[in-house]
């Protein structure tokens, strides 16, 4: 196996261990917060009989915790089976992977990300195109383009025959709005011809659905007539967000060219 194959499984490997820690921790602390709800439904059921309005009252607070804990647990098991992809990701940063920044949108300027001095405005901050090519998806680590309809160009950290896309986003209960309108749906994929410079090739449409798994999976419809470097990203709607989009993460997925 190629040195370079070697290294970029080793740095995969690396963040499912890590993405595998941080969800044993989200497991732990989730068996805490059972036990806490444990012991106020045993003090509910203790002191029933002296406040039967409060203790009604504290049934339903319970019930609506239980409902919650449920979607906790659900959420973390959701994470935990979706990230276990098991393909090397070609649009690593981390593995060489870089955005070409002369064909990808502008960022979207957000006022409010702004940084000051002496109460004057002299910087505008926002999250860079590469982000998406990294694995840490937390709230707001993402990069945003205005409107609903934008596009990236991804040089891919070797050259390959692109298999499968993976869109990342993160779920309504961590989002801190409250809504995941700002995720992309529909959404194209081409391979950049001749260095990244020459005829593009279509190479599928899909829909990311944001009810479903937050780490979603397309094989692409159609295949590469050749290995390439470079694949662009085109972004043709958003869930309903009136003044940017928001992309977390996208991997590409393929066979290296020394396998063709």
């Amino acid at each position: 196996m190629p040195k370079e194959q070697v290294e970029l499984l080793k740095k995969e490997s690396q963040t499912l261990e890590n993405n595998f820690r941080e969800i044993l921790i989200l497991i732990e602390q989730i068996g805490v917060l059972k036990a806490l709800l444990r012991d106020m439904k045993d003090g509910v059921h203790n002191h029933s009989w002296s406040v039967p309005r409060d203790a009604v009252q504290d049934q339903v607070t319970t019930a609506v915790l239980d409902e919650e804990m449920s979607n906790l647990v659900h959420y973390v098991l959701k994470k935990f089976r979706g990230d276990q992809i098991q393909m090397a990701d070609y649009a690593l940063k981390s593995a060489g992977a870089s955005v070409i920044e002369a064909g990808t949108s502008e960022s979207y300027k957000n006022n409010k990300a702004k940084l000051y001095w002496h109460g004057i405005g002299f910087l505008n901050y926002e999250m860079p195109p590469d982000m998406v090519l990294q694995p840490d998806v937390h709230p707001g680590k993402c990069w945003a383009f205005p409107g609903s309809q934008g596009h990236i160009l991804i040089k891919l950290a070797r050259k390959i025959i692109p298999t499968a896309v993976t869109m990342e986003h993160i779920s309504e209960k961590v989002s801190p709005s409250g809504n995941t309108s700002s995720a992309p749906k529909e959404f194209s994929v081409y391979g950049i011809m001749k260095k990244c410079e020459g005829e593009e090739m279509f190479l599928g449409q899909f829909v990311y659905n944001k009810t479903e798994t937050t780490i979603q999976t397309f094989e692409l419809q159609n295949e590469a007539s050749e290995s390439l470097l470079c694949v662009k990203l085109q972004i043709l709607s958003n869930w309903g967000h009136p003044k940017y989009t928001c992309l977390y993460r996208f991997r590409v997925h393929g066979i290296p060219s020394d396998h063709t």
